[in-house]
């Protein structure tokens, strides 16, 4: 683009920021935001021009403004979480909602594979794990395996493998977003089959109630993190306008503090398999963990980031 094209498509929002001044922090932060991103494009297609000076300028002025009245760090972190998550949230929409459907499809070739294989559950699950759930089944209890060692030990190793997964789905995006299509795809099939596995035998609502209860945001916090491999990935692929290598620097940036932060969910997931799921709840108090963690997640990554979109461009 043009640097005068870039001034005029720019130039009347830049001015609004400077004439009708607020104190209110939430305007603050999106217009600090939003002028970031454009002194980082200044700064890679127009460097030492007048545009670049001047940008300079207002962002700092903004930045001074913005956390004059309180400390640095703490600042940062509220920022982050409040609007620099949302925000790469809407920007990576596309991605997340590919990421979706790809791990939906492949839920649904697990489940007709299993269906149409009877060693197909086997091959993906394992003897071990099959031949313990039948064992397990038999006694009256389909789900003890959550039950087989202590809450405390349960919660760290599955707390670390759930961040080790996101993370591995994550940078095999740098595999032109191949590699986290695969994490997808593997994933999905698992589910698939697992889920059909219970199904064959009359379990599906009670695994439902049981292993959804860390399941929801276990699962989504996946498609989430692949959300943010296929980010660094498309950056490689489709770099527009900027050099591949600005191009992937931008995606990576992006794409990791996406999934930095989905630490909490995990850490969150973690915790309800390894102190919630063991326990015998009522239908009532699973499907209300079930709904809450959805509702969570869909307002934190769907519909505030949106609302903030639509805040910074009023």
């Amino acid at each position: 683009m043009k640097e005068a094209v870039f001034v005029k498509r720019n130039a009347e929002r830049w001015r609004s920021y400077e004439e009708s001044s607020t104190d209110n922090p939430d305007v603050l932060t999106s217009r600090f935001v939003a002028l970031t991103d454009d002194l980082s494009y200044a700064r890679t297609f127009y460097p030492g021009s007048s545009v670049l000076k001047y940008l300079n300028g207002i962002t700092a002025e903004l930045h001074r403004k913005l956390y004059s009245n309180r400390k640095e760090d703490r600042g940062r972190i509220i920022t982050f979480w409040k609007y620099e998550l949302p925000y790469i949230s809407f920007q990576a929409r596309n991605q997340l909602l590919y990421a979706f459907l790809i791990f939906f499809v492949t839920i649904l070739i697990g489940c007709v594979s299993a269906a149409n294989d009877d060693t197909f559950v086997r091959l993906i699950l394992g003897d071990g794990y099959v031949n313990q759930t039948l064992e397990n089944i038999k006694n009256g209890d389909p789900l003890a395996i959550y039950k087989s060692s202590s809450s405390a030990d349960m919660f760290l190793a599955i707390t670390v493998n759930n961040i080790r997964v996101s993370f591995m789905a994550f940078v095999a995006g740098i595999l032109f977003s191949a590699g986290t299509v695969f994490v997808l795809v593997q994933n999905g099939i698992m589910l698939g089959a697992f889920q059909y596995f219970f199904f064959e035998r009359d379990l599906l609502l009670q695994s439902i109630l049981k292993i959804w209860i860390h399941g929801t945001l276990e699962i989504s916090a996946i498609v989430i993190a692949s959300a943010a491999g296929l980010v660094m990935g498309n950056s490689l692929l489709f770099p527009g306008t900027f050099s591949r290598l600005e191009s992937f620097k931008a995606g990576a940036k992006k794409g990791l503090k996406l999934a930095i932060g989905l630490v909490p969910v995990f850490i969150t997931a973690g915790f309800l398999e390894s102190f919630v799921t063991r326990l015998t709840l009522p239908v009532w108090g699973s499907v209300s963990i079930i709904m809450v963690s959805a509702i969570f997640i869909i307002w934190y990554f769907v519909i505030y980031p949106r609302r903030l979109y639509g805040q910074q461009t009023d």
